[in-house]
């Protein structure tokens, strides 16, 4: 019986703290912006090979500063992002050839990443909505 007891408080503490943690995320969500939510995703996704710079890294990965492609058609940057860019490809001059892979992103974490790198890395340009990205996918398809 003790034993029943003490199995019947542990769920109990468990199911309370996952509950506590849903509740966090949820108001992460909610309180943060589009260019918070797209640092955190893009330090998960896209720093390993674009830097924390956004300067990629020479004939590998290219760089995300004051490019046609980053300041470019957001149909072109969801499209890499969601489908991935097998072939190498040239920006400035330059030539890039390390494969992309698709990313597994919701609509909102498209948008949200792009937001982040269209106005970071000295770049300035228009938001990414998650109803755009919808849009671009469905096209895409």
């Amino acid at each position: 019986m003790k034993y029943l007891l003490l199995l019947f408080a542990v769920s109990i503490a468990a199911l309370s703290f996952s509950s506590f943690s849903e509740k966090k995320v949820v108001s992460f969500q909610q309180k943060s912006t589009p260019m918070t939510r797209g640092k955190v995703i893009y330090t998960q996704y896209c720093l390993p090979c674009h830097q924390a710079d956004g300067g990629g890294v020479l004939h590998l990965n290219p760089p995300l500063i004051k490019t046609s492609y980053v300041l470019g058609s957001k149909v072109t940057l969801v499209e890499i992002l969601t489908k991935g860019l097998n072939k190498g490809v040239e920006i400035d001059g330059d030539s890039y050839t390390n494969p992309m892979p698709a990313q597994n992103l919701t609509d909102q974490q498209v948008a949200d990443v792009l937001t982040f790198v269209r106005n970071s890395f000295g770049n300035k340009a228009s938001a990414v909505s998650a109803a755009e990205v919808k849009a671009i996918r469905a096209k895409l398809k």
